[in-house]
């Protein structure tokens, strides 16, 4: 063999295994766990933690596995289709030899395998049961119960025992009644480290009650009289909700920005999803797929008369200039949901403009997590709202919005040209 076909050879092998090793790297994203903290003798929680893998081809999901800590796996499940995933715990050799790069040798890991391999762009969901023993993280200090863990997970919820109190917790969060009259503390991780979250919670001597007649009201201020108190006002849990949306702007003397959000739908027998769209706003190149397989979605762009005569109704009164985006799947079966991911390019002179010779961005936002993406050649001088900023793999400014509250943020966004 000569020394140009080696080094060829050479050249090639290097690209496999690079090639290997870039594929290896397990990617994931949209995660949430709850912890249910278990009678305080026993020194356990359970764990339900919903994630989406997202490593194109992947066969295989691996969840570590904390040291320190007892655990037992309840159930793996398939967040699409509904059904039981086959897994088994291995050692970090293994999993490395399966496909992980970068596992550790001395840590244990959940290895699951997918019910399909992950398709390009694509997600694979699903949920994992189990229950921790973990002295150093959940114990009690006379009469005080103490669950104290750095979560790094973005989105968290912790159930307190039932008839507990919540004394204490050191991070800002959300607090509601489970259906079940349990106390549940719940917060999304606004920054980039984790957190070392401490709650505390001692025994009361008296029934919680479970209100009797609750009804959801919006916080958008429709409806609502401001003057009086929201009697029997719940919410729904923040850190639960899982919309997810980014904006790419494009440059602004085109009013135009590309956007893309990702929605889970669980209701059964639902085979749609409409996007209204805000007025003074135009919708362009709509299209959709569901994240778990690839599949492309029909989709229809409808306006005035033409949306009562496809039989959709929408919460407000439908005029000749209501424009909505229709987006059409197979109708959902028992036990299964739908990741869906709709991408379109809207155009609003209203709200996104060159003045006087600045970028500006007046737009408000409803959902807990949005990322705004400037276009190319502008730097960033005003955010009104606080956000995390960096620069993505373009080298274009990336603001991302955690908005742990239920109710809309007015976002406000100026940047100039650069020279």
């Amino acid at each position: 063999m000569s020394i140009k076909q080696t080094s060829t050879t050479a050249y090639f092998v290097f690209l496999l295994l690079f090639s290997f090793c870039l594929q290896a790297q397990q990617t994931q994203t949209d995660s949430y766990t709850q912890y249910e903290l278990l009678a305080p003798d026993t020194q356990s929680f359970r764990i339900v933690y919903d994630v989406s893998g997202t490593t194109s081809g992947a066969k295989y999901y691996w969840n570590t596995l904390r040291k320190g800590s007892e655990h037992k796996v309840n159930k793996v499940w398939d967040l699409f289709s509904g059904k039981t995933l086959v897994w088994e715990i291995v050692d970090g050799k293994t999993a490395a030899q399966n496909g992980l790069a970068r596992a550790s040798e001395d840590t244990d890991y959940l290895q699951v395998t997918l019910a399909r391999p992950i398709s390009n762009n694509g997600q694979a969901r699903i949920r994992i049961d189990k229950t921790y023993k973990d002295p150093a993280s959940y114990f009690s200090e006379d009469n005080t119960i103490v669950f104290s863990r750095s979560l790094g997970i973005k989105r968290n919820s912790i159930i307190l025992p039932s008839g507990y109190e919540l004394t204490h917790c050191n991070y800002p969060s959300q607090v509601q009644l489970t259906a079940d009259a349990r106390i549940k503390v719940s917060f999304l991780n606004r920054g980039a480290q984790a957190v070392p979250l401490t709650i505390k919670a001692t025994k009361l001597t008296s029934k919680i009650e479970l209100p009797q007649e609750e009804s959801y009201v919006p916080t958008n201020g429709s409806g609502r009289d401001a003057s009086k108190a929201r009697l029997g006002w719940q919410f729904n849990e923040r850190a639960f909700q899982n919309r997810d949306i980014v904006y790419f702007l494009q440059q602004p003397e085109t009013h135009s920005f590309l956007l893309y959000h990702d929605y889970t739908e669980t209701r059964l027998g639902m085979d749609r999803y409409i996007n209204v769209v805000r007025p003074g706003s135009k919708a362009s190149k709509p299209s959709a797929i569901i994240l778990d397989t690839g599949e492309e979605l029909k989709v229809e762009t409808l306006k005035g008369e033409a949306i009562s005569k496809r039989g959709i109704t929408i919460n407000s009164e439908i005029t000749p200039e209501t424009e909505v985006v229709a987006i059409w799947y197979d109708p959902l079966k028992e036990g299964e949901t739908k990741r869906l991911r709709i991408t379109e390019t809207y155009t609003d002179a209203n709200r996104y403009m060159v003045y006087k010779n600045q970028l500006v961005w007046d737009r408000s936002f409803g959902r807990n997590r949005n990322t705004v993406v400037l276009p190319s050649g502008w730097f960033l001088t005003t955010s009104s709202i606080p956000a995390i900023i960096s620069q993505n793999e373009d080298g274009l400014t990336t603001l991302r919005f955690v908005n742990d509250r239920p109710d809309l943020i007015d976002v406000y966004i100026k940047a100039q040209r650069k020279n």
